[in-house]
């Protein structure tokens, strides 16, 4: 059933994985999360300081 473009639906039904690959898979995606979660709470910590310094008088008066 391919549309005009030429491409194909597909619906995957089953993943054969062994149980200890996914296992060296799933830990290598927590370790590969720490550095992302590291960035993550940097830019999240430099936008809390700017937005924090802009704000910071507003409830004073």
């Amino acid at each position: 059933m391919p549309d005009e473009n030429g491409k194909q639906e597909v619906t995957v039904v089953d993943i054969k994985m062994p149980f200890m690959s996914m296992v060296v898979f799933m830990v290598k995606f927590a370790i590969a999360s720490i550095p992302a979660f590291i960035i993550i709470s940097v830019i999240f910590s430099v936008f809390m300081g700017i937005f924090g310094g802009m704000f910071h008088g507003m409830g004073r008066y």
